[in-house]
């Protein structure tokens, strides 16, 4: 019996470690997007390169993550609810490591940019876009900490509020680069930015599924929301340029 009982308590221990290690680097993700959204806005180059250096600590962590998983999984053998609370994490910390590379990547951008004047406006939708992305990647964390479904499942289908919003903020650039061809390089340089935050959107979503799939263990139903149109106006832009 107590043989037992020290093998459960092991065992939590090990949970407990997949889970913290998940939830540290959710913090540190959200904290790699928001920084980059504030070096990009401010041109700030120090708080750009700063924020490029912390995506190094999220990578450490997935690898620490894995490994852990990859011994209980050879260890324990769990299955049903308990293999999935390990593959969970492992999941979900994939998912972090890329939100801290598109973070990254938009920080890279203020670099590019840091000597360039930027009207404001430029800023005002992908600053709009970037908090939803936020609040999104903050609601799905919460989500798996609690091992909320339902949470998790709105999250799930606000994934076209971004997609949106990301529409919007394309065809602003867009535009304001056609109007002015001085604002093409900063223009160029947004329009990737809010690439990665869309991205940012579908790896939130992704972790919205792995946390339904966790608590219900089956994905979910319903056909996953998609509103991104922008490849499309691409492609009627350059048929109009023809």
């Amino acid at each position: 019996m107590e043989r037992h009982e020290h093998i459960v308590s092991s065992y939590e221990e090990e949970l407990s470690f997949l889970n913290n290690k998940v939830a540290k680097m959710g913090g540190l993700a959200e904290r790699v997007v928001g920084q980059s959204l504030d070096a990009l806005e401010r041109r700030d180059r120090a708080l750009a390169e700063n924020t490029i250096e912390q995506d190094e600590v999220i990578d450490a962590l997935e690898h620490q993550i894995e490994d852990q998983a990859i011994v209980m999984i050879v260890k324990r053998q769990p299955v049903g609810y308990d293999l999935r609370q390990v593959i969970a994490p492992l999941r979900v910390s994939t998912d972090l490591e890329r939100i801290g590379d598109l973070g990254k990547n938009i920080a890279k951008r203020t670099l590019a940019v840091v000597s360039e004047s930027q009207p404001k406006q430029l800023m005002l939708g992908l600053r709009h876009m970037g908090e939803l992305v936020l609040v999104q990647l903050k609601d799905v964390l919460d989500a798996f900490v609690e091992r909320d479904a339902d949470h998790a499942l709105k999250v799930w289908y606000k994934d076209e509020d971004i997609d949106a919003m990301y529409n919007s903020v394309f065809r602003e650039l867009l535009t304001h680069m056609m109007e002015d061809p001085r604002n093409i390089g900063l223009g160029t340089h947004l329009l990737f930015g809010a690439k990665n935050l869309e991205r940012i959107g579908d790896h939130a979503t992704n972790i919205a599924e792995t946390v339904y799939f966790l608590v219900h263990g089956k994905a979910i139903n319903d056909q996953r929301p998609k509103g991104d149109i922008t490849s499309t106006t691409l492609v009627a832009m350059r048929g109009m340029a023809g």
